[in-house]
């Protein structure tokens, strides 16, 4: 018998994270940036500075990363990503795990949902490529709210579930992630397999930083 589907819930929100925490597409995303960036003539970053942005909204992340194209600029260098990334998204899948953990969570009814810098129609046609409909109870993306680290997705989530700051967990990948939860009031998770060194993750001060999908899946199941 499993004692884990008896214990009280610590959390009855957990707000994941797509690119990077569930979803394996850092590299990727990276490599659109920088290829976007060197079609419009800019200073192409270096991986580290490319992956840096990842977890903010679009045209945020693209102006951060590429401090030396003009404003004027900007739509075109988003036409280039938006280019660049549909001619490979459907090489990249969830990492190996995460349909397991998800229905382990479902099972104990924790309210699942993603709060994401994808924009919506990004974040519905993966949900769709990876037969994920249903599984999640609610969402946020940075084009319908505001871009992290602010806080309103979670605050958005919260008032649409009625669940208070202290029954939340963020989970997620960058240093973005953990700092939208800790201005919006919430515990924190990391995972250092995506986009951000754990060094800085920890400086933000997550409940545990986990390397893999099955420790995450681990450590939730005993302490979620």
């Amino acid at each position: 018998m499993n004692s884990n589907a008896f214990r009280p819930r610590r959390f009855d929100l957990i707000a994941f994270d797509w690119d990077g925490t569930l979803f394996d597409s850092t590299a990727l995303i990276t490599r659109c940036i920088q290829l976007a960036v060197k079609d419009v003539g800019g200073t192409v970053p270096s991986d580290k500075d490319a992956a840096y942005v990842i977890g903010m909204g679009l045209m945020q992340a693209l102006a951060h990363a590429a401090p030396d194209v003009p404003p004027e600029k900007y739509p075109q260098l988003g036409a280039r990503y938006k280019h660049h990334y549909s001619v490979h998204q459907n090489d990249i899948t969830l990492f190996t795990g995460v349909l397991e953990m998800l229905d382990r969570l479902k099972a104990r009814q924790h309210l699942l949902t993603v709060a994401t810098g994808k924009s919506r129609s990004g974040l519905n046609e993966a949900l769709r490529d990876v037969n994920l409909q249903g599984i999640f109870d609610g969402s946020r993306t940075a084009d319908e709210t505001a871009g992290k680290p602010h806080p309103l997705m979670l605050q958005e989530l919260m008032m649409e579930f009625g669940v208070a700051a202290d029954s939340v967990l963020m989970i997620g990948d960058t240093t973005h992630d953990l700092q939208m939860a800790v201005n919006a009031g919430c515990a924190s998770v990391a995972v250092s397999y995506g986009a951000h060194e754990p060094d800085s993750l920890a400086a933000l001060g997550p409940l545990t930083i986990a390397h893999s999908v099955a420790e995450l899946d681990a450590w939730l199941q005993a302490n979620a």
